[in-house]
């Protein structure tokens, strides 16, 4: 079980336009043609922050008309928000605020073994990796720059850096790059994705 944040982004690191407009993405492949349909049957339970959601309100009628249903997941997902958003029908959401850990652990026990998806955004994404939970980041990056927008993952992560772990190309228009997340924190029971540490105190990789 993995807590993920898989996504797609510019080749300059945004996941959005500044309005949080999708469009730029959906000429440059298609998602069924991508890692996506082996991915989402290992998701057990999601989470995602208002403006994700919202967008996804604004499309549900593109969504019902290309999936037979305005919401596209079986799972249980959790929808960060502090203010009164609509729900869709027949959607397994719960609408939280506040602190991500005892939301995770919620997350985890629905899951059932699965991995967690963390669509986004990227603040949203780096609450979870400054509670040390972030595990995996998938990002497909797309064959465009936007110059400006919402930031793939607006965190400095240097001391451990990501560790990518596999490369891969899907078409001209995508390029999948996969990274293991280290952490330092208070928690020094939680396992560090790739390091150990030895007798003198120093980290080694694995």
């Amino acid at each position: 079980m993995k807590t993920q944040y898989y996504t797609a982004s510019s080749l300059d690191g945004y996941i959005a336009t500044v309005d949080d407009s999708l469009e730029w993405l959906f000429p440059l492949g298609d998602v069924n043609e991508t890692s996506y349909p082996q991915f989402i049957k290992d998701v057990g339970a999601l989470a995602m922050g208002s403006s994700t959601y919202e967008w996804m309100l604004r499309h549900a009628v593109k969504l019902e008309t290309q999936t037979g249903s305005a919401w596209p997941y079986s799972q249980p997902t959790w929808i960060f928000t502090s203010r009164q958003l609509p729900v869709v029908p027949g959607a397994n959401l719960r609408f939280v605020k506040g602190d991500v850990r005892p939301v995770h652990e919620q997350m985890i026990t629905a899951a059932s073994g699965k991995n967690v998806w963390l669509v986004g955004g990227g603040d949203l994404v780096g609450q979870f990796y400054d509670a040390g939970l972030l595990d995996e980041i998938i990002v497909q990056v797309g064959s465009v720059t936007l110059g400006a927008g919402k930031p793939l993952l607006p965190r400095m992560i240097t001391t451990p850096a990501l560790r990518l772990t596999s490369v891969q190309m899907f078409g001209p228009g995508f390029a999948e790059l996969r990274y293991s997340v280290g952490h330092i924190n208070a928690d020094r029971e939680r396992p560090v994705a790739g390091i150990k540490e030895n007798k003198g105190g120093r980290e080694t990789h694995r």
